[in-house]
């Protein structure tokens, strides 16, 4: 282990050096400002996801307070665990240096692993999970040790409560493990045992949403309606192709694992992806879903390369040159190393009527401030009875994440929102005299308010379209009953 030490550190350096450098930059993504947000109101579970997320959340904001930079810190962290546990398995499948590297290599090509090691997203986590559940795997059928179920049970409980997805991998694994010496783990106590530690850690949030009429049910049928649905399946298998050289790798590994004579006793493994990956392709998924099997499949890739070319070792230099080199020029895409003139100008994006239209994520993290900034500015026009007396009135999780967040420096009062778990804090002061909406189109607010005044139409040059030329109104007067017009929307939380 020792003597490749060395070269997992330098590998681990450089990804960590590209990802600080792209989470210093622009500002919060709207997701980061809603699982930011649900740190505020811990619990063992919320609409949209466990309740992982917010516990990391409120590490984050204890060691940090609400720092870019530090929150970012976490998911980039888990990003250089991956790296490292892909460079293990590969040791443990008796790989040498040049798999070692070839492996870490993948890990720094793999473009898709910029974006999620970048966003404060339960993601990054899911695919921590993933590596180390298979890394003890690993380790189980090399040395058989108890201990190495009982910490998959511990890594398959964590990873329940950060997101659910990771059950298609428990799936898979189970159904893998049939292929490890003809099932006999099956016999082993020792499993069952790894099995109930999971279901201990999990317990919590299986008793939160049943007292909360399961709502990750709702979650998953509107996330069904309004997106999954309308995907062509095969996206799914098409967008495995945008990155060719790492999945020749992964798919030299995945041979090497049902056929390979060398890596045989690993046969297991080899049908867990296979199994994750067809349910998450049958369930109809998006392609990210699936990444998290790529660094088993890049350790045993590498090693099968290896040793293949163990005569001519130097062609595993080229095939790791090859494969990285391609992905350094597309980088900036995924994590914003570029300042956004920079960003601008390599992407070859043109100015339209005063605005830049970038790509989904990057428009994402604009113009929040801005938007805190004018409903403060609206906010600090009040009389100190009004500020008393004022409801901060979100049209999405984006915009209340924005004012809850960012809103701390200027003291503004906590917003509510009808949207996912922020429906559930409730409607604040249903007697306030005094709403300050924002993002809410005219006919919303004067279907509640018999006082309308708009104050801003507000624009901003990056900003994602949702987000621009949205409303801020000052509202008086409400004509309905707050607590049933809050009450009936239950059914809408997810649209």
């Amino acid at each position: 282990m020792k003597k490749y030490l060395p070269v997992i550190l330098v590998l681990s350096f450089v990804k960590l050096v590209i990802q600080l450098l792209g989470n210093r930059n622009y500002g919060f993504h709207r997701d980061e400002l809603l699982h930011l947000s649900v740190s505020e109101h811990m619990d063992w579970g919320f609409m949209e996801f466990p309740p992982l997320i917010a516990a990391i959340g409120k590490l984050s904001y204890w060691l940090f307070d609400y720092s870019l930079m530090g929150m970012r810190l976490f998911p980039t962290l888990a990003g250089v665990a991956i790296l490292i546990l892909c460079c293990l398995i590969a040791i443990e499948l008796g790989g040498k240096s040049k798999a070692v590297l070839l492996s870490g290599i993948s890990i720094l090509a793999f473009l898709p692993f910029y974006r999620n090691h970048t966003l404060f997203q339960p993601v990054a986590f899911d695919q921590l999970f993933w590596t180390l559940g298979f890394y003890f795997v690993v380790k189980f059928i090399n040395s058989e040790n108890k201990k190495y179920l009982i910490l998959l049970g511990v890594t398959l409980g964590l990873g329940l409560m950060n997101k659910y997805t990771i059950l298609i991998w428990a799936f898979g694994l189970f159904i893998g493990l049939f292929f490890y010496d003809r099932g006999k783990v099956f016999k082993n106590k020792w499993l069952y045992l790894s099995a109930f530690i999971s279901l201990l850690i999990f317990l919590p949030n299986i008793i939160w949403q049943a007292q909360n009429d399961f709502p990750i049910l709702r979650h998953i049928q509107a996330l069904n309606d309004s997106q999954l649905n309308e995907l062509n399946p095969m996206e799914f298998g098409l967008a495995q192709l945008d990155f060719p050289f790492t999945l020749i790798i992964s798919l030299f590994g995945l041979v090497a694992l049902i056929f390979g004579k060398h890596l045989k006793k690993y046969k297991a493994l080899g049908i867990a992806t296979i199994v994750i990956f067809s349910s998450m392709w049958l369930l109809n998924s998006k392609a990210y879903y699936v990444f998290a099997i790529y660094p088993v499949l890049f350790a045993s890739g590498a090693v099968k390369i290896e040793s293949l070319l163990s005569k001519k070792p130097v062609w595993v230099y080229v095939i790791a040159a090859v494969t990285l080199l391609p992905s350094i020029y597309f980088i900036p895409e995924l994590t914003p190393i570029l300042p956004i003139e920079k960003h601008v100008e390599y992407a070859q994006l043109e100015e339209e009527k005063g605005r830049v239209v970038l790509t989904g994520d990057y428009a994402d993290m604009f113009g929040w401030e801005e938007q805190v900034y004018l409903v403060d500015s609206v906010y600090q026009t009040l009389s100190p009875e009004e500020k008393n007396n004022c409801v901060l009135w979100a049209e999405n999780y984006g915009e209340a994440g924005a004012l809850k967040i960012i809103g701390k420096k200027y003291q503004l009062p906590n917003p509510i929102c009808r949207h996912g778990s922020f429906w559930t804090w409730g409607y604040g002061n249903k007697n306030a005299i005094v709403w300050i909406s924002i993002g809410n189109e005219k006919p919303s607010v004067e279907s509640v308010f018999e006082d309308v005044e708009l104050v801003k139409i507000i624009t901003h040059k990056y900003a994602i379209g949702e987000e621009n030329e949205i409303p801020l109104y000052i509202c008086r007067n409400p004509k309905i009953d707050i607590d049933k017009w809050w009450k009936d929307h239950e059914q809408h939380i997810f649209n």
